[in-house]
């Protein structure tokens, strides 16, 4: 049976806010879950300087109360709510630790919450570009279960 909910993936991207716009616009189901996905520092560290299953830095407090990476995700992912809220949807918001990847982190939030579909936008690149470079809702579309709409960037 399904759930009549709408996952909407949000980067606080322009192209993010028009699929928020869409998803409130022509879908019918009003209940939605605007999902941002992070990645903590110490892996996002950890990734840039070609380091994998590295330990957290002896200069990382281990008293920190929150990832800074989470408090941004935190204030994007309200933004999304907000405007998910002015387009008309009964909306909550999730914050989604990114652990392998972006598109991986909002697949498995879609599974949890059972979405009957997952909207997200586009950066809409094309050619080699698109070849080198797959963005998140090319991953979403291929690895998903769910039907899955993509909202291209506005012109």
């Amino acid at each position: 049976m399904p759930s009549d909910l709408i996952l909407i993936a949000y980067d606080g991207s322009d192209n993010a806010k028009r699929a928020i716009e869409y998803a409130g616009r022509f879908l019918t189901t009003r209940r939605a879950v605007v999902v941002t996905a992070w990645e903590p520092m110490v892996r996002q560290a950890a990734r840039m300087s070609g380091l994998s299953g590295v330990m957290q830095p002896e200069w990382v407090p281990d008293d920190q109360a929150e990832d800074v990476a989470l408090t941004d995700a935190k204030v994007t992912n309200n933004e999304g709510v907000a405007l998910a809220e002015r387009a008309g949807l009964e909306v909550e918001g999730s914050c989604a630790e990114c652990t392998t990847a972006i598109w991986s982190a909002i697949v498995e939030k879609a599974d949890d919450v059972d979405a009957d579909i997952i909207v997200t936008g586009t950066r809409g690149t094309t050619g080699l570009r698109s070849l080198l470079q797959s963005s998140v809702a090319d991953h979403v579309l291929r690895h998903s279960h769910r039907p899955v709409l993509i909202v291209p960037p506005g012109k």
